[in-house]
């Protein structure tokens, strides 16, 4: 192959095209620290620097390498991984990405510190991965109604008295209503009031990365001196920590150090922390031992009134028609509620046309995977399959449990979905007098608003009916 200097230049030409291939964490975790230590007889040679990086490359990413390296002129046969002090050595900074001071611009910014400088060798794992708050998350464009009055109002009070009431605040719900929006609203309008505040906000799942870049690194104290020193500690999706016992346990010290320093921490998840499987004990007790508030999907007045702002955002008036048709047509998810819009907008801007009921239809039902024909049938086996009983135990006379509440589900969702008279839910039920088939619609829609678990088997029920 050449000099040194040309086998550095080649291999930096190929980890540059390898980064633009693979995730930044996969970038930094297995392909950062490596370099070409030959190249002869159509055989590559790459350094890394311990065993357990020279297995994943083995495992996962030798034909990638051996692509690349054709793709810059290097025709080889067979990659082969090598331990090498040269690769551990050969850029040491590299260790740890420490995070440049932000740019003005607030939309680039990833964590909002200030009173501190992200310089070189701060004691921060602040990689360049990580997320931060994103400035259109504000409280001013959150759309309130009867699914979320309650989380926004505990937000607006914790902003007024951080660290003091609602602490810790944990949220949860379903994908898609807004949980990560008000976290964010809270993070940004906590960070304008007091520019000197250290506010970090992070996905559960990039605190994890972090947590096992510092375990490799050896920097487990800089990534506690980090998070332990935050004012304000925003964790998303908190239920991805489930199972990790190394990560939940320094979470529970990082909550701990945080808690007792009145320091505001706010969480959110999927599910209320009693049901969020293989968590410590002592992280669900103190989870819940502050403000726990649950995140409904919001109702028909409140999409109407998102669908609005959102068009009013893009700075176009939609009628009425239109938006009472989207809010009728996506039920459960904000951001699809918001995706047909944009694809609704986007689609008249590009043919010069004006948003029309009509078009709006149109694109919806192109989109739709739900069958023509949906019959009592398919629901009733649909819930029957969710529940893991025999259809013939649902339509028939058993009033164990365990049997009655999913033949009460049947009921609500064929009440729902098809809009069946009583009489006819009862007789598709094997049950005689439609009064119970009144009482089972009632007591689902009541319960359902109360029980996170009930909604969550309905939501999967009604999504498996439509794919």
């Amino acid at each position: 192959m050449g000099t040194s200097t040309q086998q550095d230049s080649l291999w930096q030409a190929v980890l540059g095209e390898i980064e633009l291939s693979v995730s930044r964490g996969n970038y930094v975790t297995w392909f950062k620290n490596t370099c070409l230590l030959k190249q002869a007889d159509d055989i590559a040679v790459i350094g890394v620097p311990n065993i357990f990086i020279k297995q994943q490359l083995e495992l996962k990413y030798g034909d990638l390498v051996a692509k690349v390296l054709q793709k810059n002129g290097i025709a080889v046969r067979e990659v082969r991984f090598k331990i090498s002090s040269q690769a551990s050595t050969s850029r040491p900074t590299d260790d740890v990405v420490v995070l440049d001071q932000p740019s003005p611009s607030k939309s680039t910014v990833l964590a909002k510190e200030t009173g501190q400088s992200a310089k070189p060798g701060a004691n921060s794992l602040a990689h360049s991965y990580r997320q931060g708050l994103n400035e259109r998350y504000t409280f001013d464009n959150f759309v309130v109604g009867g699914s979320n009055e309650l989380a926004f109002a505990a937000c607006q009070a914790i902003v007024g008295q951080p660290g003091t009431k609602y602490n810790p605040l944990f949220l949860y719900g379903g994908v898609g209503i807004g949980k990560t929006h008000l976290l964010q609203a809270v993070g940004n309008t906590l960070a304008a009031r007091n520019p000197k505040a250290k506010v970090l906000y992070i996905s559960t799942e990039q605190f994890v990365q972090e947590f096992v870049d510092a375990l490799r690194f050896r920097k487990t104290a800089d990534f506690a001196s980090y998070y332990r020193t935050a004012d304000v500690l925003i964790i998303d999706d908190v239920q991805f920590i489930a199972g990790k016992d190394k990560m939940q346990e320094e979470f529970f010290h990082t909550f701990n150090a945080l808690h007792q320093a009145n320091k505001q921490i706010i969480i959110s998840s999927d599910k209320p922390p009693k049901d969020i499987p293989t968590l410590e004990d002592r992280l669900r007790s103190r989870f819940a031992g502050g403000m726990s508030i649950d995140m409904q999907i919001p109702d028909y007045e409140t999409r109407c009134a998102i669908v609005q702002t959102k068009a009013q955002d893009h700075e176009i008036v939609l009628g009425q028609d239109i938006v009472e048709y989207l809010a009728q047509n996506i039920q459960t998810n904000i951001r699809e509620l918001e995706g047909a819009l944009n694809q609704l907008l986007a689609f008249c801007e590009m043919r010069g046309l004006d948003p029309t009921l009509a078009v709006a239809s149109s694109l919806l039902s192109a989109n739709k995977t739900r069958p023509k024909h949906l019959s009592a049938k398919q629901i009733i086996e649909r819930t029957a399959k969710h529940f893991q009983i025999p259809v013939e135990d649902i339509v028939g006379p058993k009033r164990d449990k365990d049997i009655v509440v999913p033949r009460q589900i049947a009921m609500y969702i064929l009440r729902n979905e098809l809009n069946l008279s009583f009489p006819k839910i009862a007789k598709e039920l094997g049950r005689k007098d439609h009064t119970t088939a009144i009482h089972s619609v009632e007591k689902i829609e009541k319960e359902s608003k109360l029980d996170p678990n009930l909604r969550m088997a309905i939501s999967e029920i009604k999504e498996h009916l439509y794919v």
